[in-house]
């Protein structure tokens, strides 16, 4: 009965602990053969911006974060892909357009 139970536990510790962690690297390696030049990535060290070139030796990519600035990074930094689409700059503005929600506190 004690030996059952323990093999139990070790199961359980399994489904619990190892399997998410299994299916998160299978995730991630699935991501990083298909990045593709166009991608909006975010990097582990929090890094937004749209991938523009896979380097040679396939281990880089360039990843353009502002126009005409471009990092060359390890492909294994990319943490995950943005699905929707960035905020577009105003015109003659260095940001985007200011939100028509007026600020909290500001009564007279």
């Amino acid at each position: 009965m004690q030996l059952a139970f323990l093999f139990i536990l070790l199961a359980l510790m399994w489904v619990v602990l190892i399997v998410p962690r299994q299916r998160e690297a299978r995730r991630q390696r699935a991501l990083l053969a298909t990045l593709e030049v166009g991608d909006e990535v975010v990097t582990a060290g929090g890094i937004h911006g749209r991938v523009v070139g896979v380097g040679v030796d396939d281990d880089t990519v360039m990843v353009e974060v502002a126009p005409a600035v471009t990092l060359k990074i390890a492909r294994r930094a990319v943490l995950s892909r943005v699905d929707e689409p960035a905020v577009p700059f105003a015109p003659g503005l260095d940001r985007p357009d200011p939100s028509p929600d007026p600020v909290v506190g500001t009564e007279d």
